[in-house]
Parts: structure tokens; sequence; C-alpha cells
């Protein structure tokens, strides 16, 4: 690790490699250790909403005034992220709408920008971790490989003026290795906000049960225990949605991470049945009925993603409704995959600014999710938020209330009682004065 932490230990894992484990007890809740990142960037699309330093949300933030893009809670905040804004404010000015770098490309030139500064100031323990993760360049497929050599070229144009860069094996690695490593920064709705290195975090391996969870403090990354832990627990994250079944959740790891998990739960499949479960007839559905189906839910989500960036807001809709159409002849509506179109149905009135369509499907989904996740998930707190919030707009406030407070109970575990987002909901949910 980084540095010491009480109470948490880095050992082999058996099967796993490297690790963390607990030297002590920890409670549902309790908090296990907090750290900075090593490097992060705020997403393009959320410029202007959130102080790229801190990541604080506020109103007025006060822009670079040489960019007129990046935006600051104040000059302190301004001065402390100079060193990696630098790196692309006069590239940002002088290609005006060609500078398109990606969300990795950015991360990637400030983590040189800081190894190239800690190398000058002493060799630091946190530069032998960054080379240290795990990368899986071998493993990249064609599409990936594709993607990250345009990363490198994007790096190259963009960034070349400010950096002298690796060359172009130790650059696919690095960008391999920020693939499998990078966390992204989410808000209190799961809203992606950017992404983050931090090479303490990256130490934890994956389960499908986890014993931990991760949520962040501005650009800080705080780890929860979500279940009683003993002297000698390892630490575990899950790298992916647990929502989905045994099955699913190991393509999407060894597309992902390039393994294939063996807890308890991926042994055992305890939760398949539930997660895929099928209308009742009188007669019972024929299994190559449900084979088929299930292979049209597969076929439809990859679909529904790939033509998220081509297809109009209505045309995302209707394709939503067919597919719950097609889907619904065999599976009840607590399957995982209508719930997954369900949901994104939902999130396709929340861009058409359809609140009453967005609250009609949500309340089918948020049920099944607080049944079918774990305790004190975020996907289900989400959906407590988004649903109170869409109830208080609409002046449901009965409603937007008590949803609100079913999204504190779960927060006040994964986030801390005293975490900014609670202080904010509660005012919100009307739990303490203004």
């Amino acid at each position: 690790m980084t540095g010491s932490i009480e109470g948490v230990e880095r050992f082999d894992s058996p099967g796993r490699g490297r690790g963390l484990r607990v030297t002590r007890a920890f409670k549902v809740g309790e908090l296990l250790f907090s750290c900075q990142a090593y490097s992060y960037v705020l997403s393009v699309k959320e410029r202007g909403f959130y102080c790229e330093c801190c990541f604080t949300r506020k109103e007025g933030l006060a822009r670079c005034g040489k960019c007129r893009k990046a935006c600051y809670c104040n000059v302190k905040c301004q001065k402390a992220d100079w060193a990696m804004h630098k790196l692309e404010c006069s590239a940002m000015t002088a290609f005006g709408e060609n500078w398109c770098p990606s969300e990795m490309t950015r991360l990637v030139a400030r983590i040189l920008a800081k190894k190239k500064t800690q190398k000058e100031r002493s060799a630091s323990e946190k530069i032998l971790l960054i080379g240290d993760m795990q990368s899986h360049v071998e493993d990249v497929d064609n599409d990936k490989r594709e993607m990250h050599e345009g990363d490198v070229a994007a790096l190259h144009r963009f960034y070349s003026k400010h950096l002298d860069l690796p060359d172009h094996k130790d650059l696919l690695t690095l960008f391999s290795q920020v693939a499998c490593n990078g966390f992204t920064i989410e808000d209190d709705e799961l809203s992606h906000m950017g992404t983050a290195v931090y090479p303490d975090v990256a130490l934890i391996n994956h389960s499908c049960l986890p014993s931990v969870i991760v949520t962040y403090n501005g650009t800080s990354a705080d780890v929860r225990a979500v279940r009683d832990m003993k002297p000698g627990d390892e630490v575990l994250i899950s790298y992916i949605d647990l929502l989905y079944p045994t099955d699913d959740r190991n393509n999407r790891l060894r597309e992902s991470y390039y393994f294939t998990c063996d807890c308890q739960e991926c042994k055992t499949r305890s939760k398949d049945k539930v997660k895929l479960k099928v209308r009742k007839r009188s007669e019972p559905i024929e299994p190559e009925v449900i084979d088929n189906m299930v292979r049209y839910a597969r076929k439809i989500i990859r679909e529904f993603r790939f033509l998220k960036k081509t297809k109009t807001p209505s045309e995302l809709l209707e394709m939503c409704e067919q597919s719950l159409e097609e889907m619904g002849a065999v599976f009840d509506d607590s399957n995982v995959y209508m719930l997954h179109m369900m949901y994104q149905a939902m999130g396709v009135c929340l861009y058409m600014e359809d609140p009453v369509g967005a609250i009609r499907y949500g309340e089918k989904v948020v049920g099944s999710y607080s049944k079918l996740y774990p305790a004190h998930s975020l996907n289900v707190s989400s959906m407590y938020l988004k649903l109170g919030r869409l109830n208080m707009g609409l002046e449901r406030n009965s409603v937007g209330i008590s949803a609100l407070k079913k999204a504190i109970t779960i927060m006040e575990v994964t986030h801390g009682k005293n975490h900014f987002y609670l202080k904010e909901l509660r005012k919100e949910a009307k739990l303490t004065k203004k």
C-alpha cells in the first residue's frame, strides 16, 4: 500500500494475487479507510457544474480566464489545479471544437505529469504502485486495442507540448493498466462525474458477495464495510453490477478484467432462478422458449447500448417498449432483463423531461431492486433518490419524502452519517431546518 492504514494490511490472496485484509473487526457502515486519488479528471460534460479541483458542486463557479472552460470554487482551487489544468488549457483554446481527447486520455496525461513531478522530487512508492497495477495488455481484444491506439494518438496530438511521452509500447501498457484499475467517480444518483486512479483501492479484489463498498467524498474514495468483518477477512468489492445472473456477471468480468469469479454465489448460482423469473402460466413454459428469450434479451440490451448515440429519444423509448412487450410474454416483471429495459426507459423519460413516465417505470423497478441487490446497495438508494426528487418536483411531497428517507437509510451505511450528501438530503426530506 502507499502507506500504513490502521486495521488493514496487504497480503497474498490465494488464487487472487495481491489483496487487502482486515486485522481487526469492522461493523457494517464503519469506515475502513479513506484515500485521495493519485490522479483524477472531471468529465467534460460536468464542466460548469463542479469544481475541477475538489469536485464540489455549486453555483457561481469562477471560470479559467484563459480557456473559459474549467471552473473553480475559488482562487485556491484554481492554483491547486494549475499543474494539471495547464496540460489542457492552451490546447483547448488552440484546437477549439477539434479538442476531443477521451476521458481516459485526459487521465493518463495527468498520471504522466504527476509521475514526472514526483520523480523530480523523490522516488515515491505511489509511482511504483502505478507501475505495479495489473494491465492484461496481452489479453486486450482487437476492439480495445484499437481504442487504446486511438487514445495514444490523441495523447501525442493534444499533450506532446507539455509532456515527454514514453514509447508506444509503454503507453499501451499504461492505458491498459488504467482501464483495469481506474474508478468512475459518481454522485449520489450514480451519475458519472469523472475518472480517477486510487492505488490503495485498486489492491482490493472482486467478489459477487462484497464485504465493502467504495463511495466518493469530493475526489477522495471512502471504503466502508457493508457486512460485519472479523480479523483476517479479505476486503472485497464488486467490480461489476450485481443485478445480473452468474453467466452474465462472469462474461462481464472476463471482458473487462480477464478473470472468472469463483465466489460462493457464483458456485451455487443461488439467486439465478429468481433473477430469471418467468411468468406463471397454467402450463409451464418450455426451457427452450426461456433460453431463446434470454438470448433475445441479451441481444436487445447490446443493441440499445450501441444505438443510444444515434437514435432519437422517442425511438429509444419505442425500442424499450417493444422489447418489454416481447420479453413480457415469457418473463415476469421482476426478471432482471425486464428491469434493465424499464430502467433504460426511465432514463429516456428523464431526458425527455417526462417525470410522470420516469416515475411510472421507476416504481416498477425499485421494488424488485430492493429484493435482488445486496443490502446497502447504491443502485437501490439512487433509485429512491430519483423517485423522491421526481415526486417532490411534482409536489407529491409525502411520497417524495418517503422515498428520500429510504435512500437516506441506505446511504447512512454506504456514505457515513456525516457525508455532505446526507446533510443535503435531510434538508430535501425536510428532516432538518434549512
